[in-house]
Formats: C-alpha cells, structure tokens, sequence
C-alpha cells in the first residue's frame, strides 16, 4: 500500500518503504514474519524460564544459550513488530529519534548475536576438546566475563552510528527504501559526503563478522577432528548431529550477513528487492531458528518442557 501523500513527511520524521515493487504483496509476506516471531519469542522465552528454574541447567552451554535467547528477543522485536505494522496497518511514518534507536538496537545485537555463536564454539570446543577441564576453564565469572566483553564489543561499536546520523543535513529527502531503519538506507540520505561515514560502517561490520567467523570455523574445525578421534561411532554420530545443526543456524546468519553487507560494497546490481528480502531475513530467521536447534533439540531442556507440560495437563 502506497502512502497516501508523501510530501507529507515531517522534518522530525522518515517514511519506510517496506520492500520496493513488492507494495501489493506486504499483508501475505507479513503472514510467514509473524508466525516466525511468535515462535521465536516463544522459544526464547521458554528457554529463558526453563534454564532459570532447573538448577541442574546453569552450566556454561546454557547460560550462554540465555545470553543469545535475550538477544534475540532484543533483536526481532526492535525490528518485527514495526515491520508489521508497515506491512498490514499501512504504517510507513517513524519518527527520526525511533528510527535511531532502531538503528542501534539492530546493529548493536546483532554484532552480539555474532559475538554469542562464538562463545558457545568456544565452550562446545571446551566440552569435546578438553571434557575433564570444561568446569574449571569456563566457570561462571569466566562465562560472566565473555558475556559482558560481548556487550560492551556491541555497544562501543555502534553507538557512534546514531550519533554520526544525528548531525548529517537531510536536505534531498527522507523516503528510506526499506523495511527497518537500516544505517546504510539512512545514510544515504544525506546531503554532504558520506565516504568517511559508510566506511566506519562498513569496516566495523566486516572486523566484527570476519573475526568472529573465523574463529568459530576455527573451533568447529578443531572439534571435528576430536569428534572423528572418537571410539565409538555412535558417539561420533551424536557428536556430529549436535554440530552439524548448530553450523547450519550460524551458517544461516554470516550468509545472509555477508550478502547484506557485499551487496552494500558491491552489489549495485541486485534488485533491492532481493536485498531487502534478505536483509530481513537475516534478522528473522536466527531468533526463529535457535530457540528450535538450541533449545527443542537439546536434550534437557526437552526433558524439562515435556515433564512441565505433563504435570500441568495432569
């Protein structure tokens, strides 16, 4: 659905476009985002509220489980239920300083979402690697310590993004072709150069994945040969399960990331519907996806769901 008057557009405020050429199609694509959120919340909530209740579950692999369900709420609904409502209810105004502080919230989780894959490689790598030594190398300070650094690594790297955005002149216009304020769909709104600006972006996001990235193939590749040193094949089986669904969530997230980020640098020719398409997937599909790898697949947590849910029908 189009805005009825676009020059109506404050000088406080932007207008979302939602996803170009796709306008006639925003109620149906609406439908598969909402139902992906209210798994995720779900999921992330009831991981949250099993790992808290269930003693027996505060161990490194869960309370890092914690940080990334936390994160993903954080993640899909500083970004989803805004969306939402552009696709159903029409709502494509934002007022600047929302558009902002969505901004931060996307970017910043984000960059912490790359940050917990990597802490939870690192305490799989522990666990496989040196099973005998895995409570003493990752106690709670420890874990409390790799939780805080992912933080602090977020916030101090992008708050600058808002703020940078905050002093640029928007004298063209402020019709932002997306679904979300994006920074690099704000950013090019101004009207003054903006080279040194997108370069920050773009260096940050690329340090932060890259690092990140390789140091979880890393991991992975160094639990791999543990796991294929192993006696017995149904242990390396199980080994291999666990593994092969945890690559295939964060394989999910770098490769929409990458896309996202290479069509910024490079991809003039992509059709922004393509792009933007991806770009929310890359914040969707994640908080949907690990509350169902990590969580229903995980062993205790399932024991401990299915035991509440039978006490409770019971």
């Amino acid at each position: 659905m189009e805005p009825a008057n676009k020059s109506e557009i404050s000088p406080n405020s932007f207008l979302l476009m939602g996803i170009p050429g796709l306008e006639h199609l925003h109620i149906w694509i609406g439908i598969p985002f909402c139902s992906m959120y209210v798994v995720a919340v779900v999921g992330n909530v009831t991981i949250l509220a099993v790992v808290r209740a269930e003693q027996s579950l505060h161990e490194p692999m869960f309370l890092f489980l914690c940080m990334l369900s936390v994160t993903d709420l954080v993640l899909s609904t500083s970004t989803l239920p805004r969306m939402l409502c552009l696709f159903w209810l029409g709502a494509h105004h934002i007022a600047f300083e929302a558009c902002l502080a969505q901004m931060f919230f996307i970017h910043s989780f984000a960059a912490m979402e790359s940050g917990f894959f990597l802490a939870m490689a690192i305490d799989r790598y522990v666990a496989i690697c040196d099973p005998l030594h895995h409570a003493t190398v990752l106690t709670h300070s420890r874990i409390a310590k790799m939780g805080a650094a992912v933080l602090v690594r977020g916030v101090a790297f992008f708050s600058p993004h808002p703020i940078l955005l905050k002093q640029l002149p928007y004298c063209r216009t402020r019709i932002i072709t997306h679904t979300y304020c994006e920074f690099m769909a704000v950013v090019k709104l101004a009207c003054v150069d903006i080279g040194a600006t997108k370069r920050y972006s773009l260096s940050v996001a690329f340090m932060i994945g890259s690092c990140d990235c390789l140091f979880i193939a890393f991991s992975y590749a160094l639990i791999l040969r543990a796991v294929f040193r192993l006696p017995s094949r149904e242990a390396r089986l199980k080994a291999l399960g666990t593994c092969g669904s945890h690559v295939c969530v964060i394989l999910v997230f770098y490769s929409t990331a990458g896309f996202t980020f290479l069509t910024h640098r490079f991809g003039h020719n992509v059709a922004p519907q393509v792009h933007i398409f991806i770009a929310n997937m890359y914040l969707v599909v994640p908080p949907f996806l690990n509350p169902i790898v990590y969580g229903i697949k995980t062993k205790k947590i399932r024991e401990h769901v299915l035991s509440s849910l039978r006490v409770k029908l019971s």
